[in-house]
């Protein structure tokens, strides 16, 4: 069983894994992502000291999903008023990426989807942040076949580009969700990412840019913003004291795996904190058929995050 993108989440003490679900076949690779074909979501768990993975099925299919018609992409979940919310993204019948919102009432599932997509959402790996003071935020979006660069304008543009190399990076949209987490309760706005200088991070700046896969979390009072750099196959982060930002970029997480995409989340369980990923090491490097892995992650004494290699053999 191949599976990308996992989200990671503490739930009635056990931790369980949101991970999209690759299919095993071949397929020719592209910028657009017709590779990655996903149908449905399966549901992981983990035993407490982490060593063993049970697969809870088939937790919600495409078919069931009345606007969507194919590639269930990076998903998220989120624990609210005594329900599980799976959100999703997938393209529309006019090939447009939204996200959704399915509810179950295990962690586990099988989830229900909603008949429509979260209205106001486009693009693609929705990532929901509770804070402490109760209040929900989807952050969302993904360059390329993730469609972003086509909302600039707040409509669908289909031919739409990028900016110039030296403008300004597009960064990963915000909205607050609504008290019933099935809506926004805000337009979603855009999220600055800043140099040590407070000036926005360019679109050229492909080390360091924003790409796709955001994750938000908390430590220590500080938001940490990570995300995935894409053309330059890295996990890297910034903070802020707002999580609205600005973000000021820091450093780099995760350094390149097998395999095009990286796509990551953070969570804390059991006093550690951990880095859950994806590579192609599986399949033997195949872009389209990924496997779910974790790592340790460790915060330096002023809060920055260590950098994990994940293969350390490379570089014996």
């Amino acid at each position: 069983m191949y599976t990308a993108d996992p989200s990671a989440h503490v739930f009635e003490g056990k931790l369980y894994v949101y991970p999209s679900h690759d299919l095993d076949h071949e397929m020719t690779s592209n910028d657009n992502g017709d590779q990655y074909d996903m149908e449905d979501y399966h549901v992981l768990s983990l035993n407490e000291e982490l060593t063993q993975c049970t697969d809870h099925g088939e937790a919600l299919h495409v078919r069931d999903v009345p606007w969507a018609s194919k590639q269930m992409w990076a998903p998220d979940a989120a624990y609210k008023n005594r329900k599980y919310y799976l959100f999703f993204p997938a393209r529309d019948h006019d090939g447009i990426f939204r996200i959704g919102a399915a509810t179950s009432d295990k962690p586990a599932g099988p989830f229900r989807p909603e008949p429509n997509y979260i209205e106001g959402s486009f693009s693609i790996d929705p990532a929901v942040f509770v804070d402490d003071d109760g209040k929900s935020y989807m952050l969302f979006g993904g360059l390329w076949g993730g469609q972003l660069e086509k909302w600039q304008t707040g409509e669908f543009i289909a031919d739409a580009e990028g900016p110039a190399w030296i403008a300004p990076a597009l960064g990963p949209r915000i909205a607050e969700l609504a008290d019933d987490m099935l809506s926004f309760r805000e337009a979603p706005r855009e999220i600055s990412i800043v140099d040590e200088n407070g000036m926005p991070l360019v679109a050229g700046d492909e080390d360091r840019r924003y790409f796709e896969g955001p994750w938000m979390h908390k430590h220590n009072g500080l938001y940490y913003l990570s995300y995935s750099t894409g053309t330059t196959h890295r996990i890297v982060y910034a903070t802020s004291s707002d999580p609205l930002g600005p973000f000021e970029y820091k450093g780099t997480i995760l350094t390149p795996v097998v395999g095009w995409t990286t796509h990551h989340s953070i969570v804390s369980y059991q006093d550690k904190w951990y880095l859950f990923y994806h590579d192609s090491s599986l399949s033997g490097g195949a872009d389209n058929k990924r496997c779910v892995k974790f790592a340790e992650l460790f915060y330096e004494a002023d809060g920055t995050i260590r950098t994990i290699d994940p293969y350390p053999e490379r570089s014996e």
